[in-house]
């Protein structure tokens, strides 16, 4: 479990990313998959769903056990709420109302994340569209590990450290090398958050916030469901920084499997994504995918080839 990565420095690249080019061509082959972009009619109902049954779930947890409260959180709880947080990734494409009702869409990222017991929803937005649009940039996509994770983290004990410690380090990874200041509508989640939090508090006692909070950092760390973070940008194979995955999960994830797809058409909701595959499938099939998110978080620990050093950076312009 002392093993080091092999790897000691980043995978540096001075190419642009890949999505916009490939986003091109494959529209001029396929004009069609515009018949796509908007939103999913379908998808509030789905999460207003989830969101009922986590409250629905308050009358089961307050009574139970801690330990059978904490198998709970993991097994269904924070899978509930780990795809609500797929579902606040849909809003902030304006997934949920489309682009032309932008307010709606931040008033349902409200209700969405309840359940989650952590304000996440205007953060979440403020720094992922830069992801998408500055993919690999040093200082923007706040996605990449910092040079601090991958020197701490670079043995197999250390990688299986990092894994569960995962959901602080994408939380307040942020503020430390992108800091931005609050908006108002930051503000605004942390109030209504704060008051729901306290109302699960009064009514249902501290064990049903527990189990909220709990199973939310549980399910982003070492959970099946969190492969999903480590899957879809570190390279897995030299050369590539973005990979899909076709499994299972993505019935229960909104189709973030289908990164590559979902990069190239962030307007396209995760519920067309596979029909994107489908009429370009020449593009995605001979890419390196994932089958196993599991496999995934077996393979960073145990591989010494692949770490928080197996990203591919570009330099911030405007740096030396």
């Amino acid at each position: 479990m002392g093993q080091r990565v092999s790897r000691t420095d980043f995978e540096w690249v001075y190419t642009e990313e890949p999505h916009a080019s490939r986003r091109k061509i494959i529209l001029e082959k396929y004009p069609q998959i515009k018949q796509l972009f908007g939103y999913d009619p379908n998808f509030k109902w789905v999460v207003t769903g989830m969101v009922l049954i986590q409250f629905l779930s308050f009358f089961i947890v307050k009574d139970l056990s801690y330990s059978k409260l904490l198998l709970l959180a993991y097994c269904f709880g924070g899978v509930i709420n780990h795809s609500l947080m797929l579902a606040i990734h849909e809003i902030s494409h304006n997934l949920a109302f489309g682009h032309a009702r932008p307010m709606a869409n931040r008033v349902f990222g409200f209700f969405a994340n309840l359940p989650i017991g952590i304000p996440v929803s205007i953060s979440f937005k403020k720094y992922h569209l830069e992801h998408h649009r500055y993919q690999g940039d040093e200082k923007l996509d706040t996605d990449l590990p910092t040079l601090l994770e991958a020197k701490l983290f670079c043995t197999t004990f250390g990688k299986f450290c990092w894994i569960l410690l995962q959901p602080f380090f994408y939380s307040f990874r942020p503020l430390v090398t992108y800091p931005k200041a609050p908006i108002s509508l930051e503000y605004i989640n942390l109030v209504i958050q704060l008051i729901f939090d306290g109302c699960v508090w009064y009514f249902f006692g501290g064990k049903v916030l527990f189990y909220l909070l709990f199973g939310s950092i549980m399910a982003m760390g070492l959970h099946p469901v969190a492969g999903h973070f480590i899957s879809e940008h570190y390279m897995y194979k030299k050369g590539f920084e973005t990979y899909s995955y076709y499994g299972p999960l993505n019935f229960i994830t909104f189709n973030v499997g289908y990164h590559n797809e979902h990069h190239d058409f962030p307007a396209v909701p995760g519920s067309r994504l596979p029909e994107v595959k489908r009429i370009a499938a020449e593009f995605y099939d001979n890419l390196p995918q994932h089958n196993s998110w599991v496999s995934v978080l077996y393979d960073f620990v145990m591989d010494p080839e692949i770490g928080p050093y197996a990203r591919m950076k570009r330099r911030h312009r405007g740096l030396n």
